[in-house]
């Protein structure tokens, strides 16, 4: 699909991002921690991929890899430009506290983060599998339940079972 998008056919490059969108806002919203931001983000990483799809080279990465690292590329640009917008001087505007966190909360998050993983790890895989793809990548209930191709009510309860499975474990 993606050589097919290179040539500029239209319906590859639809059947692309229905496919890849999204995995791709998963990434983008990951990075950029707004929704607006990471929908912007996304729709210059199609057009990107319309533009450069007949560069792309299968023996050098595969199709999805290729995907994201576009779609991660754009949204840390996006990220940077955020920065810099927030760096230049404003005049009349109070200067703001520093809301960064310090460094007691950075360890607990990075406790917490880890306190996540091994409950995940803990779960049966195909809750594991679930969950993660739902949060981490953005897939929704319907995609996960047509990979795994089970009833969507099934990958719902799959999903509802491991989160709570979660919170115990957490301590929630």
């Amino acid at each position: 699909m993606l050589v097919k998008t290179g040539d500029e056919d239209r319906q590859a490059f639809r059947e692309l991002y229905l496919l890849t969108s999204a995995k791709l806002f998963g990434i983008t919203f990951r990075i950029c921690g707004e929704r607006q931001a990471a929908e912007d983000v996304l729709h210059d990483v199609y057009l990107t991929i319309w533009k450069r799809a007949g560069a792309y080279e299968p023996s050098r990465a595969s199709p999805i890899t290729w995907l994201a690292t576009i779609a991660r590329n754009r949204a840390i640009d996006w990220q940077r430009a955020q920065k810099i917008r927030r760096a230049s001087p404003i005049e009349g505007v109070p200067d703001i506290a520093d809301r960064a966190p310090i460094a007691s909360e950075t360890i607990e998050t990075d406790q917490e983060a880890r306190r996540l993983h091994v409950c995940l790890d803990g779960l049966e895989a195909r809750q594991r599998d679930a969950i993660r793809t739902a949060f981490f990548d953005g897939a929704t209930y319907a995609d996960l339940a047509e990979r795994q191709n089970v009833p969507l009510g099934t990958m719902k309860s799959w999903v509802r079972r491991g989160l709570l499975k979660l919170k115990e474990c957490l301590g929630v």
